[in-house]
């Protein structure tokens, strides 16, 4: 399966953000997304996600034929966590459980899924409003891992963790891999090196693969930004 993006374009006004973006993501990889402050990645993100309109271009799914991207294809998780914080835990997944159950693939308790996202057991029936901004990433992680999308959109998701945390949701995305399109967008190259199988560099407008070759990691830090500095 494949993410097929071919000349997308989007402009605010006359601000060409992104220009002409060709890229196929596989099934079965974390794609780094990295680019400068301001790049356009979170742009991208919100066209994949169909929250914005394009201004030329098409995206689709290829799984031995080419298909429209359905919403339940893809699962964002934005930067700055949204979560109704007037539940609790519980209550958040339960309700999320009931209204997605035909899309819910192997479905287990909550509490199980609770223990997979290592949420602990005095934190699972307090009000969201009470948790800390890594908790509401968490949760908010969590229903899009459980909604099972063939696309994974993580924007920036690992700043609000602490150093154990972190190490945790890397693994477990290492872990889950083999059955989504995961494209992670970063400012941070060392957790780019470290996750993700293959670097995308979102710079001028224009995607581009950065190939690491037979390169040893500094050379390799070099090239991505030398992309990530060229005019």
């Amino acid at each position: 399966m494949k993410l097929v993006i071919k000349h997308l374009k989007k402009n605010f006004g006359p601000k060409e953000v992104l220009k002409d973006i060709n890229f196929e993501f596989e099934k079965g990889k974390i794609y780094g997304l990295l680019g400068r402050n301001g790049a356009g990645k979170t742009t991208l993100f919100n066209c994949l996600n169909e929250d914005l309109d394009l201004d030329g271009g098409q995206f689709y799914i290829n799984d031995k034929i080419d298909r429209k991207i359905e919403p339940e294809d893809i699962g964002y998780v934005l930067s700055t966590p949204n979560v109704p914080e007037f539940l609790t835990g519980r209550e958040f997944l339960k309700f999320f459980i009931e209204i997605n159950k035909k899309q819910i693939k192997n479905e287990k308790t909550i509490d199980d899924y609770f223990n997979f996202m290592q949420i602990e057991k005095e934190d699972r029936d307090r009000l969201m409003k009470d948790y800390s901004h890594g908790m509401k990433n968490k949760m908010q992680m969590l229903v899009n891992i459980i909604a099972s999308p063939n696309i994974l959109l993580l924007d920036e998701p690992l700043t609000s963790f602490d150093v154990v945390a972190g190490e945790e949701m890397k693994q477990m995305f290492k872990d889950i891999k083999k059955d989504h399109i995961i494209i992670l967008s970063t400012h941070i190259m060392e957790l780019a090196l470290d996750l993700c199988d293959e670097i995308v560099v979102l710079n001028k407008g224009i995607l581009k693969e950065i190939n690491k070759d037979n390169l040893d990691n500094e050379s390799f830090k070099e090239k991505i930004i030398e992309a990530l500095k060229e005019e």
